[in-house]
C-alpha cells in the first residue's frame, strides 16, 4: 500500500512539473514515429537536450517536445495522436513514418496551419519507392515539407547499367520493396532494348533457392546461371546478404559475375560484410553525406556542437546510425534555428491549443509566417546541408558508387568509383571490361598546364605537334615504357589548374577530367581534398611544401667606399691631430730655433712646419730639418702613429672593398608573416592560394603564420599581391620589390637557372601534402600507376629523375640571401670613385690656386718701382 501511495506521489508531482514546464516554454514541438523505430526517438529526444544545452541559439528559451507512436500502416491512428498532439500547443510535428499515414497528416497539416515535416521511412531497410501526391484543396499552401530527397534511384540505376552497357540482366527486389517505385527504370530500358528479367526474393531464400533446383532442369539451370552474371539487388542489406550467401554457397555464380545493389542505407559494416560474403565483382550505389574529413569540422556547425556520439566516424554509435535518425536530429536543429529568428525578429506568435474536432475550429495564425521561415534557411548538419526548394522538397542529394575488381578472393577492397547527384549526373569512369598491367593499344588524353620544371615546350615548329619535356613528363614516359600505353598531351584552355566556381563547376585542368575531355591530368598538381573528391589521384611521387622566392639583395654604389674602415669621428680626429702636431713642432722650433746649415733656403715658418708634419704622415717626408731633441721625439712619436693609422687603414681598405656584407631578415615563413615591408603574394584561385586561406580561417586548423600571411595576400580582396600566372609573380620578384609565395619545388628550380643568382628560397621544414597524376572519378588506370610510380620509388628511378631537374651541385645558392661567388672579385670603378673625385678636386683646387697666384704675383710686381728709375732719382 506504501508503495502504491508513493508511486501515486510521484506521478502527480512529474506530471505538474511537466506542466510547468510545458506553460513556461513557448517552444513545443511534437512527433510521431512509426512504432518499430525507437532508434529515432532516442536521436530525437539527444538532439533536444543538445540545442537546450545551446545558448546562443535559443539563448534562455528551452524546448518542450511531446512523442507518440502509431502503427505505420494505420492513417487513423496517426491523425488521432497528431489531433492529440495539436491540442497541447506544439509549434510544429515532425513525422517519421511511412507514407501510407504520411498522408492523412498532410491532409490535417493543411488544415490545421502546422508545418508538417516528414521523414519517410521504408519498411525493413529496402530501397525507397516514391510516396504518391496527395489530393489537396485548390488554392490552400502546403504545409508539408519533404525533409528526404526525393527518390533517385531510378535515375541513379539507369546510368550506371548505361556505363557498364549492359543489354541483359536480371532484376532482384525484395518481398518488402514496392515494385511501382521502378516502373519509370523499367519503361526506360524497354525503350532502350534492354533484356530485363524480374525475380522476387521470398524471405525464406533457401527454400527459394532449393525449390529453383528442384523444379529446374539442367539445360535451365545452366541458362539460369548465364543469367546471373549481370544483376541489379533492389532489397534491404540484410536481405542482400543473406541472398549472396546463398546463390554463392550453391554455386550458382562464379567469380567473373558482376551484381549491382543500390539502397540509399548501406552502412560501412554492411559494406564489408557484403564484399565479404561476395565473389566476382560487386559494385553498390548508396547515399552519401559529404562532410569535412576533420572530426572537429564535422560535430561544430556554425554556432552549433553536435553530439560527439553522432559526428564523430569512429564512434560506434555513429557508425550504426541509420539515414533517418541523421535527419531527424537535422529537422531539430532547423526548426531551432527557426525559433531563433522568430524571436529575433520580434515576428512570434502565441500558440494556442488546436482542437481538430470542432467544426468551427480556427487553424493556427502563426503557421504561415512559420513555414515560410523554416523554408527560408537552411541548416549543416549530420546529413551536409539541409534546405527546401519553393515546392517543400529537400534538393540535396549525392550518391557515391563503390566497387570491387573481379576476382575468386573474398574480402577484397572497396573503392569510390563515381559519385552522382541531380545537379551534375554521374562524375567518374564506370568501366565493366578487366584490367591488366598491359595496356598496350591504349592511348591516353592528357591535359596539363605549363610549370617549370615539371612541364615544359621543348619544341614547337609551326604546323607540327608540340614536344614537351619537365620532370613530370619524365614520370609519365617512364610509365608508358613499362605499361605500354600512348599519349597526346594538350594544355588546359585557360593555362589554370582549375577551381570551383560559384556555378558549382570546375574550370581549368580539373574541368577537362571533370567533363571528362581528358583521361590524365598532369604537371606541377597537388593533392587536396577538394579536387580528390571530384577525381581520382594517383600516390604522391614527390613531396610538396609551400615556399617563397625573394630576391637576394644588391650592394649599394658607394662612391667613396675608400673612407668607409674609418667612421667620420675618426677622420676628424685624425684631421685635428695633424693640425695640432703642426702647431706644436712650430712652437717647439720657435722657442728653440735650429742650427740651418749655411746657404740653406728653409725656414720654420708655421706653413712649413704643417707642410712637414702633413707628408709624414702620408708617408711622403720633408724638407725642413729639425735637429732639436724635443722636435725629433715629438717627430718620433707622430711617426709611429702614423704607420699605426695607415697600417690600419690599409688593411680595413683591402676588406671592405672585397667583402660585402649583406644581410637579409627574411629566412623563413615566419619572418616573411612578421614583416610588412615587403609585399608579397601568390596566384588567385590556386591549391596555394587555398591552402593558405583554409589555414588562415578555418577555426580548426588556424595557424597564426598563415593567419598574418593571409591578411597580407587578401590585401584590397588579393588584387593588389596576387598575379593571374605564376610566371608574372616571378618575373616581379626580379623586377620589383615583392616576394612570390608558391610551391617549394618551383622555386627551387627557377633560382637555381637564374643567370645572375639573384634569388633565394624560404620553405617550410616538413612537407604539406604531394604531387600526383590526377584522373577521371572511377579511372580504370588509378590503381596500375600508383603501383608503378612505387616500384619506381623503391628502386630509385624516381630520385634519378629528381636529380636531372633540381642536381645538388648547384651553381647557385638556394638558401642564402647574401651573393657570394666561388672566385674573388675585381674590384670595380665604383669602389675608388670616390678617390678619383678627391684627386679631381685637388687638381681644380690647385689650378684655382696657380691662377690666384698668378694674379696676385703680376698686381704686386706693377706696384713696386723698378731699379732704374730708383736711381734716376
Amino acid at each position: 500500500m506504501k508503495v502504491l501511495s508513493a508511486t501515486l506521489l510521484f506521478a502527480v508531482l512529474w506530471g505538474q512539473q511537466w506542466r510547468s514546464a510545458l506553460s513556461d516554454s513557448i517552444i513545443h514541438i511534437g512527433a510521431i514515429f512509426d512504432e518499430s523505430a525507437r532508434k529515432d526517438d532516442e536521436v530525437f529526444r539527444l538532439a533536444v537536450a543538445d540545442l537546450n544545452l545551446n545558448n546562443e541559439i535559443l539563448e534562455t528559451e528551452k524546448i518542450t517536445i511531446s512523442v507518440e507512436f502509431v502503427d505505420g500502416n494505420n492513417p487513423f491512428q496517426a491523425v488521432q495522436e497528431a489531433c492529440e498532439l495539436m491540442n497541447r500547443g506544439i509549434l510544429a510535428l515532425v513525422s517519421s513514418i511511412g507514407c501510407m499515414s504520411a498522408g492523412s497528416l498532410q491532409t490535417l497539416a493543411d488544415a490545421m496551419h502546422i508545418p508538417h515535416l516528414f521523414i519517410q521511412r521504408s519498411p525493413a531497410g529496402t530501397p525507397r519507392s516514391a510516396c504518391p501526391p496527395t489530393s489537396r484543396v485548390a488554392g490552400t499552401d502546403d504545409y508539408t515539407l519533404m525533409v528526404r530527397p526525393p527518390v533517385y534511384l531510378n535515375e541513379v540505376i539507369m546510368q550506371v547499367v548505361s556505363e557498364y552497357s549492359w543489354q541483359k540482366f536480371i532484376l532482384f527486389y525484395d518481398s518488402d520493396f514496392d515494385i511501382r517505385g521502378i516502373e519509370d527504370f523499367l519503361d526506360r530500358t524497354s525503350q532502350q532494348g534492354m533484356d530485363v528479367s524480374l525475380q522476387k526474393v521470398e524471405s525464406n531464400i533457401n527454400m527459394m533457392i532449393t525449390s529453383m533446383f528442384r523444379t529446374m532442369r539442367v539445360e535451365e539451370l545452366h541458362r539460369y546461371r548465364d543469367t546471373l552474371r549481370r544483376a541489379v539487388l533492389f532489397m534491404s542489406p540484410a536481405t542482400a546478404k543473406a541472398f549472396i550467401t546463398e546463390v554463392v554457397e550453391t554455386n550458382l555464380v562464379a567469380f567473373d559475375c558482376h551484381w549491382i545493389l543500390i539502397n540509399e542505407e548501406i552502412s560501412d559494416y554492411d559494406l564489408q560484410d557484403l564484399v565479404m560474403k561476395s565473389i566476382g565483382r560487386l559494385t553498390l550505389v548508396r547515399q552519401t553525406f559529404p562532410m569535412p574529413q576533420n572530426t572537429t569540422q564535422r560535430c561544430v556547425k556554425h554556432n552549433h556542437r553536435i553530439n560527439t556520439s553522432l559526428c564523430d566516424p569512429k564512434n560506434p554509435k555513429a557508425q550504426q546510425l541509420e539515414i533517418t535518425n541523421r535527419y531527424i536530429y537535422d529537422t531539430v536543429l532547423l526548426l531551432a534555428n527557426t525559433f531563433h529568428r522568430k524571436l529575433e525578429d520580434r515576428k512570434w506568435h502565441s500558440m494556442a491549443s488546436l482542437s481538430c474536432i470542432r467544426k468551427n475550429s480556427k487553424p493556427w495564425q502563426g503557421g504561415k509566417s512559420m513555414l515560410d521561415t523554416v523554408k527560408k534557411f537552411g541548416v549543416s548538419g549530420l546529413t551536409s546541408f539541409l534546405e527546401f526548394t519553393d515546392n517543400g522538397t529537400n534538393p540535396n542529394i549525392f550518391f557515391e558508387i563503390l566497387g570491387t575488381n573481379y576476382g575468386e578472393d573474398r574480402g577484397r577492397g572497396v573503392s569510390r568509383l563515381a559519385t552522382w547527384d541531380p545537379l551534375h549526373g554521374l562524375n567518374g569512369t564506370l568501366t565493366d571490361r578487366k584490367l591488366e598491367n598491359n595496356m598496350r593499344g591504349v592511348v591516353l588524353r592528357v591535359v596539363t598546364v605549363l610549370e617549370e620544371p615539371f612541364v615544359m615546350v621543348s619544341e614547337n615548329v609551326l604546323g607540327k605537334p608540340k614536344k614537351y619535356q619537365g620532370f613530370s613528363i619524365d614520370v609519365l614516359e617512364a610509365l608508358s615504357n613499362y605499361l605500354g600505353f600512348k599519349y597526346e598531351i594538350y594544355i588546359a584552355p585557360d593555362h589554370k589548374y582549375g577551381s570551383l566556381q560559384p556555378d558549382g563547376q570546375w574550370n581549368g585542368l580539373m574541368g577537362e577530367l571533370v567533363f571528362k575531355r581528358a583521361d590524365v591530368g598532369l604537371s606541377a598538381l597537388t593533392i587536396t581534398p577538394e579536387r580528390e573528391s571530384v577525381v581520382d589521384f594517383t600516390t604522391r611521387y614527390m613531396d610538396y611544401s609551400v615556399g617563397v622566392l625573394l630576391r637576394k639583395a644588391e650592394r649599394t654604389v658607394d662612391m667613396f667606399a675608400c673612407l668607409a674602415p674609418f667612421d667620420l669621428s675618426l677622420w676628424a680626429c685624425i684631421a685635428g691631430t695633424v693640425l695640432l702636431v703642426g702647431i706644436l713642432v712650430y712652437l717647439l722650433n720657435w722657442l728653440n730655433p735650429p742650427r740651418l746649415p749655411m746657404g740653406s733656403v728653409s725656414s720654420t715658418t708655421l706653413y712649413n712646419s704643417m707642410w712637414f708634419v702633413y707628408g709624414s704622415f702620408v708617408q711622403q717626408g720633408g724638407e725642413v730639418p729639425y735637429t732639436t731633441l724635443a722636435t725629433r721625439m715629438m717627430m718620433g712619436v707622430w711617426w709611429m702613429f702614423a704607420l699605426i693609422v695607415i697600417s690600419s687603414y690599409t688593411a680595413n681598405l683591402a676588406a671592405f672593398l672585397t667583402i660585402t656584407r649583406i644581410e637579409n631578415s627574411i629566412q623563413s615563413l615566419q619572418d616573411l608573416s612578421k614583416q610588412t615591408e615587403l609585399p608579397y603574394g601568390t596566384v588567385l584561385d590556386s591549391a596555394v592560394y587555398d591552402q593558405v586561406r583554409s589555414k588562415a580561417m578555418n577555426p580548426f586548423e588556424r595557424d597564426p603564420m598563415y593567419s598574418q600571411m593571409w591578411r597580407m595576400i587578401n590585401r584590397t580582396g588579393g588584387a593588389d599581391n596576387n598575379v593571374e600566372e605564376s610566371k608574372e609573380g616571378i618575373r616581379k620578384v626580379k623586377y620589383g620589390r615583392f616576394g612570390f609565395v608558391w610551391d617549394a619545388a618551383v622555386l627551387e628550380y627557377v633560382a637555381n637557372n637564374d643567370e645572375d643568382c639573384s634569388f633565394y628560397t624560404v620553405s617550410n621544414s616538413a612537407p604539406d601534402r604531394g604531387y600526383g597524376i590526377a584522373m577521371q572519378h572511377g579511372s580504370p588506370y588509378r590503381d596500375i600507376f600508383s603501383q608503378r610510380i612505387l616500384e619506381l620509388q623503391q628502386n630509385g628511378d624516381m630520385d634519378i629523375l629528381k636529380l636531372k631537374w633540381w642536381p645538388r651541385d648547384s651553381p647557385c645558392d638556394l638558401y642564402s640571401s647574401v651573393q657570394t661567388r666561388q672566385h674573388g672579385n675585381a674590384l670595380d670603378i665604383h669602389s675608388f670613385a670616390g678617390v678619383f673625385c678627391v684627386l679631381a678636386a685637388g687638381v681644380v683646387l690647385s689650378c684655382l690656386i696657380a691662377m690666384v697666384e698668378s694674379w696676385w704675383s703680376r698686381r704686386k710686381g706693377s706696384r713696386v718701382p723698378s731699379k732704374e728709375i730708383s736711381t734716376l732719382c
